[in-house]
């Protein structure tokens, strides 16, 4: 993964002189600084993510829901894991009002910061043998305040990324955020996997489980000394030159982009079912019942995330060569397919080839459909409305696609068969296959306007 990245940034690297040669006359930040700033926040975005859903899946149910069956409080914990979806369309109007009027990179700061800081407090929170119930008030607070911070992240460190990307590169340029969800995935399932191999089982319940949470405070300091250091970009400069920044930017988007809004938001929301498919609700099935260890599907989860990384930048270059409609239609048809069929993988006692090969396929299919989004999204909306755009957008798709996936997919296999989650999931791909027949090819939109 590493290799990967080292290749994209070098990639991004020689095309330097094309960021270069702006023909507005505005400056931009060097290549290096777009990736590390589009990049981090969404690293830290993914991770705490994955660290709550793997904590969620694997220790919440013991430490906050004691008192009740296995069963309910692997459900139960699932649906906090929820509550940061609800939120981040919330995030996403007041982070998208501020990006709009004011700019990019100060509300880039602040996101960054809401959403790091409540990530760490969950680390100290004390359980449900101390506090009884409020410690589940307590988790379901911070849980939501961190969606609020996380709903201004994605479609800030988009807009970073592809406002400062030469016209033929917007895609690859849109994968560097893109490339955060594997990144924040290897660095906290790669700690949780340490941890596992390191710390006791009764160790991981005590305290184990919060490292992963506490340790997110070094990415939030990396993140906001980068950030600190990029200029805004330089489509929202030529706004302010041009005088077109909007006075009211939530007023404007809903009244003039509301269709590209329902599209941009089933668009992405097939991305997170089949992420939150794969990588929270597989982990609590092939431990519950197809007898895999929590190290064991870890390490296989962390094999098949590689894929899904460079997955992002191939679907990324192809989709500035092809266009984004193409290759995006083509992976939504080919998840249909994969949602009926990867029932049969996951079948049997430990059969490892099986689920090795549900995890490689899907996460092929998963950077496939998450690449090009980086650049569909910022494209669909005009600058002075593209930060509350598309992140209303992005931010509603995870309430969609992603907010109780894990809680339906676990009911859904409870009491009607692995085979129905396969059906839950190729309803999402075809609710994104009809958006994407209803937009126009965005490769060629003038980005300056």
């Amino acid at each position: 993964m590493i290799h990967m990245q080292d290749t994209d940034v070098s990639t991004a690297s020689a095309m330097a002189p094309t960021l270069d040669a702006n023909p507005k006359g505005l400056s931009r930040d060097p290549v290096k600084t777009v990736v590390f700033a589009s990049m981090i926040g969404t690293a830290i975005e993914f991770y705490d993510f994955y660290a709550y859903g793997t904590a969620a899946a694997a220790y919440f149910p013991q430490v906050f829901f004691p008192e009740v069956t296995p069963t309910i409080a692997t459900l139960l914990s699932l649906l906090t894991f929820g509550v940061a979806f609800v939120a981040r369309p919330l995030g996403s109007l007041v982070f998208g009002h501020f990006g709009d009027k004011i700019g990019r990179k100060n509300t880039l700061i602040v996101s960054l910061l809401l959403m790091g800081c409540s990530t760490v407090l969950i680390g100290v929170l004390p359980g449900y043998a101390t506090l009884g119930i409020t410690s589940v008030v307590l988790l379901c607070l911070c849980r939501f305040v961190q969606g609020v911070g996380l709903g201004g992240e994605w479609s800030g460190a988009a807009l970073v990324a592809t406002e400062n990307a030469p016209a033929n590169r917007r895609a690859l340029y849109g994968a560097f955020p893109e490339l955060g969800a594997p990144l924040g995935f290897f660095l906290s399932n790669g700690l949780f996997f340490v941890l596992e191999m390191t710390l006791t089982p009764a160790q991981m319940i005590s305290f184990g489980w919060r490292i992963p949470f506490i340790a997110s405070s070094l990415l939030v300091f990396i993140g906001f000394w980068v950030r600190e250091r990029m200029q805004e970009t330089p489509m929202f400069r030529l706004a302010q030159k041009r005088q077109t920044v909007t006075k009211s930017p939530l007023k404007t988007v809903f009244k003039t982009s509301w269709r590209q809004l329902i599209q941009g938001t089933f668009i992405v929301s097939v991305t997170y079912t089949l992420f939150y498919t794969l990588a929270t609700w597989s982990l609590t099935y092939a431990t519950t019942t197809l007898g895999f260890s929590n190290k064991e599907y870890l390490l296989m989860l962390m094999a098949a995330i590689i894929v899904f990384a460079v997955m992002i930048v191939v679907a990324s270059q192809f989709a500035d060569v092809l266009g984004r409609r193409r290759v995006l239609i083509s992976a939504s048809c080919l998840l249909l397919l994969f949602a009926f069929a990867f029932p049969y993988l996951l079948q049997g006692h430990r059969n490892f080839v099986g689920a090795m090969t549900f995890l490689v396929v899907g996460f092929i299919l998963m950077g496939t459909a998450f690449g090009p989004v980086g650049a569909v999204l910022p494209e669909l909306f005009s600058t002075k409305v593209r930060y509350s755009g598309a992140g209303i957008s992005y931010n509603v798709a995870a309430i969609v696609g992603a907010a109780f996936a894990p809680t339906i997919a676990t009911w859904l296999s409870t009491h009607w068969g692995i085979q129905s989650v396969g059906v839950y999931l190729g309803i999402m791909a075809v609710a994104c296959l009809i958006s994407l027949l209803t937009v126009k090819e965005t490769k060629e939109v003038d980005f300056t306007k």
